[in-house]
């Protein structure tokens, strides 16, 4: 995607600078051109990391189009080099060329998916819960499969899926070995192939509902 007309519109940050922080307002979104950027949010006491940017991704871009606060913090990893957009300039680019628009609000349409997807897992309050849905995640992007077969076998590896968990490599070793003790996935040094989806699917939603169950509980018992 070539934006080389809207070069004017471009930032250069430092390593470890802080973009925006979680909360505040914002008008602007970017589009990384190089460099990486980490999301992080505030997850009751501790501080998770919610995803890790590269080029051609987005990010901020809910502040466009609904004014929302910032959802997440965002800190360069490296010298990155953005495409900042805010209201004005968004809407000259919309209207200057259409096709570029269009690819970009597909860009943010995905990213806004993403977000939501990540934050689901996030939410889940056990780590093997937070792997298993992982597994979930990967499986909605599958499109050459039998989707009516039990197993599945995702080229990923301890790294990605501590990293989508928000949880340390450690942590998610920990985890995928139990599951593999417990013959539910198989390890390879390039692949982890999950024995049963289905079974995965039961077990995330049966989380969920009792976090809906305690919630639903705990609201009660204030009122």
């Amino acid at each position: 995607m070539d934006f080389s007309q809207f070069a004017r519109f471009s930032r250069v940050f430092r390593k470890n600078e802080i973009i925006f922080c979680e909360h505040e307002p914002g008008d602007t979104f970017y589009l990384i051109q190089s460099g990486r950027v980490k999301l992080l949010k505030n997850m009751g006491d501790q501080e998770r990391t919610l995803d890790i940017l590269q080029p051609p991704e987005i990010f901020g871009e809910m502040a466009i189009l609904d004014n929302s606060p910032r959802t997440a913090s965002a800190i360069a990893m490296e010298k990155m080099t953005a495409l900042e957009f805010n209201s004005q300039n968004f809407e000259i680019l919309m209207l200057g060329n259409p096709q570029i628009a269009l690819k970009l609000l597909r860009l943010i349409s995905k990213r806004i998916y993403d977000s939501k997807r990540r934050f689901m897992i996030l939410s889940l309050p056990d780590p093997q819960a937070k792997v298993a849905d992982v597994f979930l995640m990967l499986d909605e992007t599958l499109t050459d499969v039998d989707k009516t077969s039990d197993s599945r076998e995702f080229h990923t590896t301890i790294e990605d899926i501590a990293h989508w968990g928000g949880m340390s490599i450690v942590e998610a070793r920990d985890v995928l070995n139990l599951l593999s003790d417990q013959n539910r996935i198989k390890i390879f040094s390039n692949r982890i192939e999950v024995k049963n989806i289905f079974d995965f699917n039961r077990f995330v939603t049966l989380r969920r509902n009792q976090i809906l169950r305690a919630a639903r509980t705990k609201s009660r018992n204030y009122l």
